[in-house]
């Protein structure tokens, strides 16, 4: 099990590279989260949904997701409460306190996956959440220790050496143990390290002096390692030479599944920008609105810091606007939550590009999909999570072809659309022609899954190299050589 010292440690990115360095050394590896806290999520093949982590480390390790590698997700939807998902599928809204109460029949469910997984694989890689040394969180913990202590796993802790104070964060972090924890760490790794090793060295040493502990690796700094993010919002790109367009991305307060942008972010031609809403709107070609886990909160908020001023003088000087899952909600004409699944129940009138309204409806939506763009021979791939049904003439004019049937929306005059697609661009055909449609004319040859692909091999190998894999021998299946 990698825990971490803090959230964004590399607990997400090491369990990633250590599945692929078992994989291709022929080992029947398997990515596991018990709880994953998170509002970037994936669907899986037997129709749940888990974090997008996990879909990521799936594909380390030559798997399609499956909702046993990540049985209880939270998707917060207020600074209190959240929705809680159970193998897959929604249990419902629970604050924070009640929460806390309902670990004990959460872990219920974490040790039946676990179980089914032990008899399917021989090595499972499990990832923490946040950090281990939370002492409010310690009660019934079934995310760090609370879950090694029950199933007897060994716990390497790994810590972020750019952030600084990296010694402290180890050493405190194993102070904050019990005697039975500390003993299950057996050792540790410092990642994102810049610079000459040698003048590391003498911390190292006082390290594993300190703890009795030993450093198992230490990973280099990778600049362009690019794996989508468990929750935080990636930076914006450095420069390109050849941009032909620019794409501002509100950073919504609840919002979900931001990966979608990944293939965007790093797209050679493509300048995109993720704004916060107190942020001055830099001019663009395409805003995207992108999911969120509450849309009429987000939409309020969008409206309070004048962006619905903003996309209406944007639409009048010809920019182009796209809505993705609550992105697409909001395009429409109203928003109705009866049964106060997002929030308090009521209504709110919609910006109105779209003709149509949505209503939040208790089944969810989980789907893979699969078909091709409406307005150009391109093919789409990806999957839905959402719980609004939209209706209305607007979707006689889709976005996609799903199965031979209409999804999403454009406007007649070819400026807006939407789409409940989340992995929108992922499919180089589909980003090819929804870039086209947003103006640029002529584009250079680019694949994101096969880019991700090249990380996740360029991750594996830094990880190859730089472990210690003696001391990690005795954790391993037997006879495991790494290559």
């Amino acid at each position: 099990m990698v825990q971490g010292t803090t959230s964004d440690a590399g607990k997400s990115t090491l369990v990633a590279g250590l599945c692929r360095v078992l994989y291709r050394s022929g080992v029947a590896v398997v990515p596991f989260k018990p709880q994953n806290m998170a509002l970037n999520a994936a669907v899986t093949e037997d129709g749940g949904e888990i974090g997008r982590a996990q879909a990521v480390q799936a594909m380390a390790c030559g798997l399609p997701p499956h909702t046993d590698m990540n049985p209880v997700l939270l998707k917060p939807n207020s600074d209190t409460g959240c929705q809680v998902i159970i193998h897959g599928q929604v249990v419902g809204n629970q604050e924070a306190s009640t929460y806390h109460d309902y670990k004990k029949t959460a872990m219920q469910a974490v040790l039946q996956s676990y179980q089914r997984l032990q008899q399917q694989y021989g090595c499972i890689v499990v990832e923490g959440a946040g950090s281990p040394a939370e002492i409010n969180l310690r009660a019934n913990d079934i995310a760090n220790m609370g879950f090694a202590e029950a199933v007897d796993c060994p716990v390497i802790l790994v810590a972020d050496i750019d952030k600084g104070g990296v010694f402290a964060h180890l050493v405190g972090t194993l102070a904050l143990l019990s005697e039975s924890e500390q003993a299950r760490v057996i050792g540790f790794v410092i990642n994102k390290f810049r610079g000459d090793i040698a003048l590391l060295q003498p911390g190292l040493d006082w390290l594993e002096e300190r703890t009795g502990k030993p450093v198992i690796g230490v990973l280099p700094y990778m600049h362009d390692l690019h794996l989508e993010a468990e929750d935080a919002v990636a930076k914006s790109n450095t420069k390109k030479a050849d941009v032909q367009l620019t794409i501002v991305v509100p950073i919504l307060p609840h919002i979900a599944n931001h990966t979608d942008f990944d293939a965007l972010r790093l797209h050679p031609q493509v300048d995109l920008k993720f704004v916060r809403l107190n942020e001055p709107v830099p001019a663009a070609d395409l805003i995207i609105l992108p999911g969120s886990k509450n849309v009429r909160g987000d939409l309020a908020a969008l409206r309070e810091h004048g962006w619905e001023a903003v996309i209406a003088r944007h639409l009048r000087y010809g920019g182009k606007v796209l809505g993705i899952c609550g992105g697409f909600q909001m395009l429409g004409q109203a928003l109705h939550d009866p049964l106060a699944i997002e929030g308090e129940a009521g209504s709110s009138a919609g910006l109105g590009w779209l003709a149509m309204e949505t209503t939040l409806e208790t089944h969810k939506q989980l789907k893979q999909v699969s078909g091709k763009l409406a307005f150009a021979e391109a093919m789409v791939q990806g999957y839905e999570i959402h719980m609004g049904v939209s209706r209305g003439p607007a979707l006689q004019h889709p976005a996609h072809l799903i199965d031979g049937m209409a999804e999403g929306a454009r406007s007649t005059d070819g400026q807006v659309a939407g789409s409940y697609i989340h992995g929108l661009f992922d499919h180089p055909q589909a980003c090819a022609a929804w870039l086209q449609w947003a103006g640029v004319a002529e584009q250079v040859a680019y694949d994101y899954t096969q880019l991700r692909e090249q990380s996740l091999e360029k991750l594996a190998d830094s990880v190859q190299q730089h472990f210690n894999w003696l001391a990690l021998a005795p954790y391993l299946p037997q006879g495991f050589t790494p290559g």
